[in-house]
């Protein structure tokens, strides 16, 4: 069948009528867990490549969603998982392991894997799209099924073609409304519902509008000692660079004006290789936002993870606390769950307005609203909305994973997660547990050292160590862990001991 073009009328027609199936897909799923079902997962990282390349070992990423393995504790639900590269038979069966009640075989049975033989830093996405014997294979798979639909990292016009050329709905956000969750757009979704976040400004382009940006917020803030500039489109916070002030006085705006533009080649990048001139033309291209930095004694990053289901709901889901490092602190290495107790019922009520326009808006599926929270004179906290990331992100695989292991639920009243014995837990997450020391490691070599240690997770006791990003390992020296406990010092404990281990197995001195 003929396929209409990217992005015509043709094709966002088709895409509104594939939607539109959603709402009573999901009500026959979510009632019927024994019903026939087929979900495609394409865990395409689909962004600036430009960007993309500052992550290393990036298209292992896609790794993150083997979370949805677990759906196949559903008797009649059966998973396509496409991915870049392939995936390694040991990490397969090491998901397939953590399914409880189902037997290995049984689950195996119902999963399909088909991956594009491709590590590029191109989106999975266009991977399959210019692969027609593969699509059409694909094709012929979900013909055999009356109900399918499609899942992915972030949606895109790719996945949007990817959708039609299918023929299934696809449950994320409609590629159309992507630029709500660019920074200048999360700026104007947090004024429409009335959270507090920085002074500043977005529809930035040019570096003369940055010098100016920079040059208001001075003179409003004469005391201000540096500001954050953004790419619209930066991941995990590698797409900011602050600007410092010191040195700059000047009597008119027009001087000052000046001196800042003069200065703008010396940002301080949160990525590690980045430079002016490469982060000028991306922000010509793609916009971006100049904000106050937020200052503060004992800051934290709390996040509040918001859904909109498929019948319009909104819904707050969890809370966390990031664990951010870098230059100045801005990019995401990992998360706590849950958040604070001082403040996880604040902040969670903040997402959920944010949640509530972006429902609104006809945003769908999963994605978080990261705050910078600052204590005040009074004992109590302070919070600034800072972005909306309109996917799924690095507080979406680790919460799923413990729901999914656990079959527990979260409560809005407190803000705990109860396991089904109703005892709470509690997680300490990373993407960037990394050394060159463990490269050489293959996930035989991992499993092997964390049952020699005992480090893997127990379906009786509900703690232990869950770990992914497994095909980073050998070439990048880089692994991603959920270590999950009774009480938050048990999953530090938890994490500090997996660092200790493969430090000592490698033979890196304590």
């Amino acid at each position: 069948m003929l396929q209409p073009t990217p992005g015509s009328q043709q094709e966002l027609a088709a895409f509104a009528a594939l939607q539109a199936q959603l709402p009573s897909l999901y009500e026959r799923v979510s009632h019927d867990p024994r019903a026939e079902h087929l979900v495609v997962v394409v865990p395409s990282l689909s962004m600036d490549p430009r960007e993309l390349s500052k992550i290393s070992g990036a298209h292992h990423y896609e790794e993150r969603l083997l979370f949805f393995l677990m759906l196949l504790r559903r008797p009649r639900t059966q998973v396509l998982f496409l991915t870049s590269s392939a995936i390694s038979p040991t990490v397969v069966d090491y998901y397939l392991h953590l399914l409880s009640g189902v037997p290995t075989s049984h689950a195996r049975k119902r999963l399909m894997l088909m991956d594009c033989s491709d590590s590029s830093n191109n989106p999975l996405s266009g991977k399959i799209l210019s692969r027609p014997r593969m699509l059409r294979n694909i094709q012929r798979i979900i013909g055999r099924f009356t109900t399918a639909h499609m899942v992915c990292f972030n949606s895109s016009a790719l996945e949007r073609t990817l959708s039609v050329a299918l023929n299934i709905p696809l449950y994320a956000n409609d590629p159309s409304l992507l630029d709500l969750g660019t920074k200048s757009g999360c700026r104007e979704t947090f004024r429409e519902a009335g959270v507090q976040f920085p002074d500043g400004f977005e529809r930035l382009h040019s570096s003369d509008e940055i010098a100016e940006a920079l040059a208001t917020l001075k003179g409003r803030y004469p005391d201000m000692r540096r500001a954050v500039v953004k790419l619209n489109e930066g991941f995990s916070g590698e797409g900011n660079a602050l600007f410092y002030f010191d040195g700059i006085s000047s009597s008119s705006a027009s001087d000052l004006q000046n001196q800042i533009r003069d200065r703008l080649p010396e940002l301080k990048f949160e990525a590690k290789f980045e430079s002016w001139e490469p982060f000028a033309a991306k922000y010509a291209d793609m916009g971006g936002i100049v904000e106050m930095f937020v200052e503060g004694e004992n800051k934290r990053s709390p996040s509040c993870q918001c859904r909109v289901n498929a019948i319009g709901g909104a819904q707050a889901i969890s809370t966390h606390d990031q664990v951010l490092g870098g230059p100045s602190g801005q990019v995401f290495l990992g998360c706590t769950f849950p958040a604070d107790d001082a403040y996880r019922l604040d902040i969670q009520a903040a997402g959920l307005r944010v949640a509530e326009v972006l429902a609104s808006k006809g945003v769908l599926g999963r994605f978080a609203t990261d705050f910078v929270s600052v204590p005040t004179k009074d004992g109590g906290w302070e919070h600034h909305a800072i972005e909306v990331n309109l996917r799924k992100g690095g507080t979406t695989h680790p919460f799923l994973t413990l729901r999914f292991l656990t079959d527990g639920n979260y409560d809005m009243m407190s803000g705990d997660f109860y396991a089904q014995n109703a005892k709470p837990k509690y997680y300490y997450a990373s993407d960037t547990l990394q050394s060159d020391h463990y490269k050489g490691l293959s996930p035989d070599d991992l499993i092997d050292i964390a049952v020699y240690h005992d480090l893997h997770f127990h379906a009786n006791t509900e703690r232990g160590v869950v770990f992914h990003l497994m095909g980073a390992l050998s070439e990048f020296g880089k692994l991603g862990v959920v270590c999950i406990g009774d009480n938050p010092q048990q999953a530090q404990f938890l994490y500090k001991r997996t660092r200790s281990v493969l430090d000592e197995e490698v033979g890196i001195a304590g």
